[in-house]
């Protein structure tokens, strides 16, 4: 009985990973959407405005990218770890901070 208590903490640990890989993910997307909506708003010339965008897709799709690999990462350390009491971090960022992480 106490191994289907572990797989289930082990299930609440990588959900809860993954909604803070969620929430990390939105919140560089609304970072970047920001950073583009003050550079076009700055910018007088055509070409920077249209730079600024494809700055912010680069940003959104990174976001995205991250979030994905953070998933990914979290499933495969809750099947590999399952019983085991690794230490389990999201995302691939190694200077992104404080979303994914559990013991």
């Amino acid at each position: 009985m106490q191994g289907g208590a572990k797989k289930t903490g082990e299930s609440i640990k990588e959900t809860a990973a993954n909604i803070g890989a969620s929430a990390k993910s939105g919140m560089e997307k609304t970072k970047a959407n920001v950073q583009e909506k003050t550079e076009k708003m700055t910018a007088h010339d055509p070409l920077q405005k249209e730079m600024a965008t494809q700055k912010k897709d680069a940003k959104v799709n990174q976001a995205e990218l991250d979030k994905e690999a953070a998933r990914e990462h979290n499933a495969a350390a809750t099947a590999g770890h399952l019983g085991q009491g690794g230490h389990h971090t999201a995302g691939t960022n190694p200077n992104a901070t404080g979303y994914g992480t559990y013991r």
